[in-house]
Formats: structure tokens, C-alpha cells, sequence
């Protein structure tokens, strides 16, 4: 448990599987969709049973043991699952904690599945297909940008994956709304931790009878919780003393504060063998940034014949990254959404290897054993200024190299914030890699 800097909701769960605020290795964080995946084929295909739960049974395994969480996990994508539905199966993750859990869960079919995950970000050049709202979160807006627009056709299953489920409300408002637009029978809700409450499971229910439909859910964990009293932390009273949430992870910089690492920044605008797609983003400043993103992140959606193509750039990338590998015990940091292929060119780069990611959750640092968050940092993002980005959990001295990959490049002068806070996490080499970067022209001739 963590306490959160929100006075919508005071606390976190601090997952040890998601890669969010805990270095874990890379393989636990894709394993614990592909246990989800097996939960949902077991729904889809009942006959499955007997042998989905042996395979359930080797997940929990894995993500109980990280030395066995590769080998599990390898086990699980070795069933080739297949549906013989005759729609393809879609599936939708939450940004941004749950845009990789939504797409090794979904990467577990061998065919017709299809995924997507929400954005937070504004991209005026497309029109979003669905868009609701995250009433608990710190962002509360959310938008699918899907190139083909009759990805939410059809009348097969859905499958909406969230890392957590605490009373279901973001689940219920993207149903209403993709059922207002592309109505169909059945919805499933895959999350890793489950806590809605009686009313809540209810709220569900009465969801069903009124929209006429089936909602299943799904998790690996499932129970109750109860909370009592009010937060030790007055949220007004703490931000006036802090001016904003920045004091919510400054104890890293402050032990690092005369410490400079090296940083080194590779794979400029045309060295990435990834296929772009070009569109500008606008963000609430007022930043329009040009870099094009990655074709295949699942921002535009994806479908299994793209597999074969993500796969050999990923193959490739971790390939190139490992030539700059000169450390024992390495870590790899996604950034907010950019979480999968992150994950993913981690778990290629061979054993002593660590992934977590960036997030805007502001989390209350402290050490105290059983405490989640003992640490961290905080920057402005380059995407966006008003937003506050965090790297939690980084100690001095526990890694020798950190990779922080970025699916897109900013400005340099909205980079120098984050490259500042990297340079004090008490590591002695950080490569920041940027897969899409800015041509020269736009980035006023300084190359970072």
C-alpha cells in the first residue's frame, strides 16, 4: 500500500507484477496478462477446462517465482490459443497503467483478436472513436484513436482490462458508451485486483438489465476492502505547503542532488527499424509535437496478422540494445503509455534484467517496511508541461545502466527537466532512446 496525493481516492496499490511503481522482471509483467487470457479462454471455451487450469496453475507459479515467471510464461505462449468465434475478439486497455496488461493478454492469441488501448493524448488530426471519463483518476479523460474506424463493429465479446477494479464506475462509462455506438450482447472485464463491493457488483447488474447484456468479470485476485477514517494528509493543507504535488517524490533528488550520471541518447529521427504512422499531438499547453509515434503500440489499434511484424522490431531493437549493455543489473523504464514494447525489449535483453515504467500517479514517498513507495522523482513531461511525470522505487547504486525508452522525442528544451531527473537517480550511465525522433529542422538544430 501507498498513500496517493489525490483527494479523489487516498491510497494505491502498489502491484508487484505491473512494472508501474516497482521494478519487477519483465517476464512477471507478462505473464500476469497472459493469466488473464487463460482465465478468459476458460470462460469462452468451457470444454478447455482441465487444461486451462493446469496452465492457471503454472502462471501462479511464475508470478509467485520471477527465476520461473520466463519459463511459465513461454509455456502459456506456446498453447497458441484460437478461437474459432466467428468475430475476432477485442480487446481494450486502460491508459496508463493497464496499456501493456491489455496487450500481453491480448498477445496471447494465436488469431482473431484484435486490440486497442485508450490515450490520453490529443490528437486534433484523427477523431476518436469512443471517449470517456476515469472519475477517481488525477487525468480523468480518455479517447480511442482507431485507424480503421469499425474496430468496435460487430457483435463479438469485448474485453476491457484495467490493472484494478475498485468500484467498476470508468468500466460502466466505457460500456455505456461503446454500447451507444457498437451495441452487442457480451462484455468481459479483466483486471489483475478486483474490489468492488456489493453495491458495486449490483451497480453491474443493474447495468446488464438495463443495456440488455452480459458482463463477466475477471481478475487474479478478488476480495474486499474497507476503508476507515480520513487521509493523515489534508490534500488543500499539503498542497499549499508544497505549491503543487512536486514534493510527493523529491526524496531521490535530494540524496543524488550533486550526483551526474552519464546519459547517453541514441536511435535518432531514422535509426528505428519500427514502422511510424505520422500525426501531431496538442497537448493542454499548447505543445504541438511533430514526431511521428509507432505504428504498432496499440494506440491505433492492432490485430494478430500484426504480431509477426511487431515481433521482428522488437527482436531487432533489443538486438541493438544490447550491444550498448555494459552493466550486470540493468533497468529498463517505459514511459506513461509507452509500456509494452518497453516491456517486451526487456525481456529479450537477457537474465539481471529489471522493467518499470514513468506515471502521473503522484504517490507519497516513505520508508517504513511494508510501505510501497520508498522513493522517487518527479519532472514536468515533456509532452505536456502541466503534467507531472514520477519515477518511484530507484535507488542509488542498485542498477549499473538504466535504459528509459521514449516512443517519441520533444523539444529540447521540455526534455531538459526529465534528463535532469534522470541524472539523479545514482546511476551511473542512463541511455535514453528515443525510437521517433524530431528531424533537426524541428528541434532548431540541437540534436540531444
Amino acid at each position: 500500500m501507498a498513500a496517493r496525493v489525490n483527494k479523489k481516492r487516498s491510497f494505491l496499490f502498489v502491484s508487484k507484477v505491473l512494472g508501474k511503481h516497482i521494478p519487477v522482471n519483465p517476464y512477471t509483467s507478462l505473464l500476469s496478462g497472459a493469466a488473464l487470457a487463460i482465465l478468459l479462454y476458460k470462460e469462452l471455451v468451457p470444454q478447455s477446462g482441465q487444461q486451462m487450469d493446469k496452465l492457471i496453475g503454472e502462471a501462479v507459479r511464475g508470478l509467485l517465482d520471477p527465476n520461473y515467471a520466463k519459463e511459465a510464461y513461454q509455456k502459456l505462449m506456446d498453447e497458441r490459443l484460437a478461437f474459432s468465434f466467428p468475430e475476432p475478439i477485442k480487446f481494450v486497455g486502460f491508459a496508463e497503467t493497464a496499456t501493456a496488461l491489455g496487450h500481453s493478454m491480448y498477445r496471447l492469441f494465436d488469431g482473431g483478436a484484435t486490440y486497442i488501448h485508450t490515450t490520453r493524448e490529443d490528437i486534433p488530426g484523427l477523431r476518436p472513436i469512443i471517449r470517456f471519463e476515469e472519475e477517481h483518476s488525477h487525468a480523468v479523460d480518455h479517447r480511442c484513436y482507431a485507424l480503421n474506424e469499425d474496430a468496435f463493429a460487430g457483435d463479438g465479446p469485448i474485453v476491457l482490462v484495467d490493472d484494478e477494479i475498485t468500484t467498476g464506475k470508468t468500466t460502466l462509462n466505457i460500456i455505456r458508451d461503446i454500447q451507444e455506438h457498437f451495441p452487442r450482447k457480451q462484455y468481459v472485464i479483466a483486471s489483475l485486483l478486483d474490489w468492488r463491493t456489493d453495491s458495486d457488483e449490483r451497480a453491474f447488474a443493474d447495468l446488464e438489465a438495463e443495456l440488455d447484456i452480459r458482463i463477466t468479470p475477471l481478475s487474479l485476485l478478488k476480495g474486499k476492502i474497507e476503508i476507515q477514517g480520513t487521509p493523515i494528509l489534508d490534500h488543500a493543507e499539503y498542497a499549499g505547503q508544497t505549491g503543487n504535488v512536486e514534493h510527493a517524490a523529491t526524496s531521490t533528488a535530494e540524496v543524488n542532488k550533486d550526483f551526474s550520471g552519464t546519459i547517453d541518447r541514441c536511435f535518432e529521427e531514422d535509426a528505428s527499424a519500427f514502422e511510424r504512422i505520422s500525426h501531431t499531438s496538442i497537448s493542454t499547453d499548447g505543445y504541438a509535437n511533430t514526431a511521428p509515434y509507432l505504428k504498432y503500440t496499440g494506440r491505433f489499434g492492432l490485430q494478430s496478422a500484426d504480431n509477426p511484424a511487431l515481433d521482428a522490431e522488437i527482436a531487432y531493437t533489443a538486438e541493438r540494445l544490447n550491444q550498448l549493455r555494459s552493466g550486470q543489473r540493468t533497468l529498463v523504464m517505459g514511459t506513461g503509455e509507452f509500456m509494452y514494447i518497453p516491456m517486451r525489449i526487456a525481456a529479450e535483453l537477457g537474465p539481471n534484467v529489471y522493467y518499470q515504467s514513468t506515471t502521473r500517479s503522484p504517490v507519497y514517498p516513505h520508508r517504513e517496511e511494508g510501505y510501497g513507495v520508498a522513493s522517487g522523482v518527479t519532472y514536468p513531461s515533456p509532452e505536456d508541461s502541466t503534467v507531472r511525470n514520477f519515477i518511484y522505487n530507484v535507488e542509488p547504486g542498485q542498477y549499473d545502466e538504466i535504459f528509459v525508452l521514449l516512443e517519441r522525442e520533444s523539444d529540447p528544451e521540455r526534455m531538459k527537466p526529465m534528463l535532469e531527473a534522470l541524472s539523479g537517480l545514482g546511476c551511473d550511465k542512463v541511455h535514453v532512446v528515443y525510437f521517433n525522433g524530431l528531424t533537426r529542422q524541428e528541434s532548431k538544430g540541437a540534436r540531444i
